[in-house]
């Protein structure tokens, strides 16, 4: 089943429970994924539709953090729904070992020795890890091992 298919099917569901929240949030990933088919110009496939729903958990999780830091726990509260029910569009996040040990895979593998070696660590690992894993842990991570 598409993702498409998923949300129209879950939307469904969210109308007959008369639940806002979930049926707001699943509009507006429908919305972006239609959008982002338009901007491509053909049917979106795993991994673009992936990238949307990847965007748009990022997106929410940064405004979350910002509401946060401005002390307005009531908008936080709302992003963090909308949130949880992002994650379920989302593929199983790695752990940190298990991002960890990707890490130290590719940087032997790339033979990054330095700091210098970072954009080509990152530009073959990113692939690996892309919706899997938080680019900002990864980031950490692989200056960690190179630094």
């Amino acid at each position: 089943m598409s993702l498409t298919e998923q949300l129209n099917a879950d939307m469904k569901v969210a109308m007959k429970a008369k639940d806002k929240e979930t049926l707001n949030v699943l509009r507006m990933l429908k919305s972006d994924l239609a959008n982002e088919q338009i901007k491509l110009g053909h049917d979106l496939d795993e991994s673009e539709e992936l990238a949307v729903v990847s965007r748009e958990m990022k997106q929410h999780v940064e405004e979350k953090e910002a509401y946060e830091d401005a002390s307005r726990a009531d908008l936080a509260e709302s992003l963090a729904a909308q949130i949880e029910v992002l994650k379920r569009y989302m593929p199983e996040q790695l752990s940190e070992d298990e991002v960890r040990q990707i890490v130290e895979d590719t940087i032997k593998k790339v033979g990054a020795t330095s700091k210098a070696d970072l954009g080509k660590v990152m530009g073959a690992l990113m692939p690996q890890v892309k919706g899997k894993a938080d680019g900002k842990l990864v980031n950490r991570l692989v200056q960690e091992q190179l630094g």
